[in-house]
């Protein structure tokens, strides 16, 4: 049913996203019930409301200008453990909001980091299996992250990478990429990955169907 799954890791929680208000264990079960929603064991509490998230004023504003009024069920149970700094792994349906649930606790710990605003280091990745979902992606790293001053490109083969390159000379703080494209970059000596704190796979599963897994042990050694 276009399930999708990714994993992140993240290090640290965001100034803007610490201290989260939790809410009561029946509150909490009552929602995994009406959502079907199940989480592994000793997994941090989901994160039901926008308030409850400390999500940065400008993301928020881009959220309720977009229509939301509430975390979707991805979202509420993948932030709190990915703030925290916990490895996640999600399965979800295609339009489910799976990637502002990745997205948004990257964008929260660079925005909340100075230093990191000003170094325009790559410090988060997100890999995907094809260009077409790289580049889906990457409008919602623009739509979302922008307004915090996150810089993001994206980078992927059957393009000229002349381009891609150039975004990436300006420096940016978040990397879209396919495998393949990316290890191009890397064994160029192009681009770094030193710096990077926050990894994301989407479509884990299918990357691995399509033959990627040495491309992807490349890139994160």
């Amino acid at each position: 049913e276009g399930a999708s799954a990714a994993s992140t890791s993240g290090a640290g929680a965001s100034a803007a996203s610490a201290e989260v208000a939790l809410p009561s264990k029946a509150e909490v079960a009552a929602w995994l019930k009406k959502h079907k929603v199940e989480l592994s064991e000793g997994c941090p509490p989901p994160v039901i409301t926008f308030a409850a998230a400390r999500l940065l004023p400008e993301l928020l504003q881009k959220l309720e200008a977009a229509g939301f009024d509430a975390p979707s069920p991805i979202q509420a149970a993948s932030w709190s453990p990915a703030v925290a700094g916990r490895d996640v792994v999600a399965i979800a349906k295609t339009g489910s909001g799976k990637t502002l649930g990745y997205l948004a606790p990257a964008i929260g710990r660079i925005a909340s980091d100075p230093t990191m605003l000003v170094m325009r280091q790559p410090a988060a990745l997100v890999l995907a299996p094809t260009r077409e979902l790289a580049t889906q992606i990457q409008v919602e790293c623009e739509r979302f992250g922008a307004s915090s001053g996150i810089a993001s490109v994206c980078v992927y083969g059957g393009a000229p990478r002349a381009a891609q390159l150039a975004e990436l000379e300006k420096g940016v703080h978040l990397i879209v990429a396919t495998p393949g494209r990316l290890n191009d970059f890397i064994d160029a000596g192009q681009v770094e990955l030193d710096e990077v704190k926050y990894v994301v796979l989407d479509e884990a599963h299918r990357m691995l169907d399509m033959g990627f897994e040495p491309q992807i042990r490349e890139a994160l050694k």
